[in-house]
């Protein structure tokens, strides 16, 4: 067993106003199963690049393993070839049957190996790249959303395949995955970085413990603070009384004083106003300590949303429908019945490649006659599937690859105003000095939280979401779950956080039995 190190880490990208880490210490095992968790842009894939050794930084970071990295960067060029002319360059000395025996594990055929990687589904390519890196041996592996895409069958996979290997550490937000699969977690607080033997339900349970600690602790500090204040002002005035009583005194109403009683008022004074400055050093001191108190809360603030009420209950239906690309004799779905009505929340499940983003892309496409499939992808249906006339969707797409400029121009493109657009992500925990740079460097959780917040302020009868958690933060998601169960919006979705869809659904629409 050896040990990663973490000492007096600090760093921070050129030109931000803070740093992402300052003087962070800690000691990892490299057998350890490790989770890791935190808020969207707080630093998580940033420490693994660290470790990778992609940026400068200043402090130390030591070990003695060879680090793999997930997921693997696919330049243009090669998402037009097979995996199999390009994954050495990936992981030097992979040896295809390797690949072979882990995409078997992961339910996949070994054609896809050989297929055009840009007509793999993002599910595909991502258990596609996860045989690879778990072909190698004795990596420490480095995996940041690794189950992102995948439907609940591969996850389950990659879940049983990681419980069963130990060296890890895993960026996940999905619950599910974390306490499967972990020993040990490290998360991101707001002021601080811990870590915790167990997996993220204890590390949540301790957090909630420890909040409300504080809290009660807060309001204790608050009422002492208030107690401190009110002394301090009557022992104040008092003093100031005394003071200025000092000099001057009336003979006939005041015959037991005389000129030496001064001297006994000032000292007596002195005293009450060291009482004063001795209080205000306890208030300030209270103070400090609440704000201490607080620092580290997770506070999940409420979101709003308008949709709109159509005039008809049913949106959408099918009848006996389908989709299938006759040239390559690939059937995505056929025979598929079912209704949308107003008020429902439908998650759509089924294995990846079967078509549930498609199916999505066309009851979109026949709401508002805007073409969703590029050139060549457009599969043929069969059977019949209609969508109300007028329909108002909002739609948020599981590629965040389009998103480029400033939020300004995001939001004169979507028609959006801009104060209100800023605000929802503030309400998101997106930090304000994200607000003015450019959408690409922002990372994946932060892009996600923009299509999402352009949705919720979208009035529409139905919102058609995507994998709309992919890298969202656990507590967005909660947030996102509170949200949809107080406004009960239309919705049809593809989500594969098992915990979110079971919270949520009120129906299913499975393409696993068609």
């Amino acid at each position: 067993m050896s040990q990663i190190n973490v000492s007096n880490l600090t760093f921070g990208y050129e030109g931000s106003f803070d740093n992402i880490f300052e003087n962070v210490s800690f000691s990892v095992d490299t057998d350890w199963k490790l989770g890791f968790a935190g808020r969207n842009g707080k630093g998580k894939t940033t420490f693994l690049k660290l470790l990778l050794g992609e940026y400068s930084y200043q402090g130390s970071i030591t070990a003695s393993t060879c680090f793999d990295y997930f997921p693997y960067t696919i330049g243009k060029e090669d998402r037009l070839k097979p995996a199999a002319e390009f994954i050495e360059d990936l992981k030097p000395g992979c040896e295809q049957w390797r690949v072979f025996c882990e995409m078997d594990k992961l339910g996949l055929e070994g054609d896809l190996l050989y297929r055009r990687f840009d007509t793999l589904s993002f599910g595909e390519q991502t258990k596609l790249l996860l045989a690879v890196l778990f072909s190698g041996e004795n990596d420490f592996l480095l995996l940041d959303e690794p189950t992102n895409h995948l439907d609940q069958k591969s996850r389950e996979m990659v879940r049983a395949y990681l419980k069963e290997k130990k060296g890890f550490i895993l960026v996940s937000h999905d619950r599910d995955l974390l306490d499967g699969c972990i020993d040990h977690i490290l998360v991101l607080n707001r002021k601080s970085i811990e870590i915790q033997s167990g997996n993220f339900s204890s590390w949540e349970e301790n957090k909630r413990r420890q909040d409300e600690f504080a809290r009660r602790e807060n309001e204790r500090h608050r009422k002492a603070i208030g107690k401190l204040r009110e002394a301090a002002g009557q022992t104040k005035q008092w003093a100031e009384k005394n003071e200025s009583s000092k000099i001057g005194f009336d003979p006939a109403k005041e015959h037991d004083r005389s000129i030496a009683t001064r001297a006994y008022i000032g000292g007596k004074t002195k005293k009450m106003q060291s009482r004063v400055k001795q209080m205000e050093k306890r208030v300030e001191r209270e103070i400090r300590q609440q704000e201490g108190l607080l620092q580290d809360i997770e506070e999940i603030r409420d979101l709003k949303m308008t949709s709109l009420k159509y005039r008809k209950e049913r949106l959408a239906a099918a009848d006996g429908y389908g989709l299938e690309f006759p040239d390559s004799g690939k059937v995505l779905f056929k025979d598929l019945d079912f209704e949308i009505i107003q008020g429902e929340r439908i998650f759509i499940t089924g294995r990846n490649g079967q078509g549930k983003s498609s199916l999505l892309k066309m009851i979109q496409e026949k709401a508002t006659g805007i073409p969703q499939f590029g050139k060549g992808q457009r599969p043929v249906e069969r059977g019949e599937l209609k969508t109300a006339s007028g329909l108002v969707i909002s739609y948020v797409s599981q590629d965040t690859s389009f998103l480029q400029g400033s939020i300004r121009e995001f939001c004169r493109e979507r028609g959006l105003e801009e104060s209100l657009f800023c605000s929802v992500l503030r309400q998101m925990d997106m930090d304000r000095n994200q607000f003015g740079k450019n959408m690409t460097e922002f990372s994946e959780g932060q892009k996600k939280k923009v299509l999402l917040a352009a949705s919720l302020l979208t009035p529409a009868h139905l919102y058609i979401w995507d994998e709309p958690l992919n890298y969202i933060d656990v507590f967005s998601r909660v947030q996102i779950e509170t949200l949809l169960l107080d406004y009960c919006p239309t919705l049809l979705a593809v989500e594969h956080d098992i915990r979110f869809c079971e919270r949520i659904a009120t129906g299913t629409i499975s393409l696993d039995k068609i």
